[in-house]
């Protein structure tokens, strides 16, 4: 009998788990010889644009340092660091800047992110990678300075030495 328990809670743990998965059908006001009531009609209210200059402004970045970055499949990334300031960066993509607020690591990667965007850049010291927390995707991988797309042989002490 436990094992039968086991199996039935298995199953029905695995149905639970598929239709998390599933898209979520939507429900529609039910209508009558097909008009809506009016009680049940409600008005869809416009979606709030994460990138509005009040919630999401663009940061300044006058006296910064540079970095250009060339990521697969053609994306650019343009980093914008201050040194007086190593809690924040400036992250241009797609045409957008964005704040980036430093979250430590105790991997010694540069993770950086803006919470109004969801916006995440993850830098390694042989890429990056920039996220999208909100969709749950990576949209730029791969992303690499001048200084990072350098060949290694070019700066290994083994090169150097033959």
């Amino acid at each position: 009998m436990a094992i039968r328990l086991k199996h039935t809670l298995a199953a029905c743990l695995a149905l639970l788990a598929g239709a998390s998965l599933a898209p979520v059908a939507q429900a529609t006001p039910e209508t009558h010889h097909g008009k809506m009531h009016k009680h049940m009609a409600k008005k869809a209210e416009p979606a709030k644009d994460v990138f509005d200059d009040k919630n999401n402004p663009e940061p300044d970045i006058t006296d910064t340092v540079t970095t250009d970055y060339n990521c697969e499949l053609g994306n650019k990334i343009t980093i914008y660091t201050n040194e007086k300031d190593t809690d924040h960066m400036a992250l241009r993509w797609k045409h957008r800047l964005h704040r980036m607020n430093r979250i430590a690591t105790t991997t010694g990667a540069q993770r950086f992110e803006n919470p109004v965007s969801g916006i995440i850049w993850i830098g390694i010291p042989s890429k990056g990678i920039l996220l999208d927390s909100k969709l749950n995707r990576q949209l730029a991988n791969e992303c690499k300075s001048a200084e990072q797309s350098k060949p290694l042989a070019a700066t290994s002490p083994e090169a150097k030495q033959g």
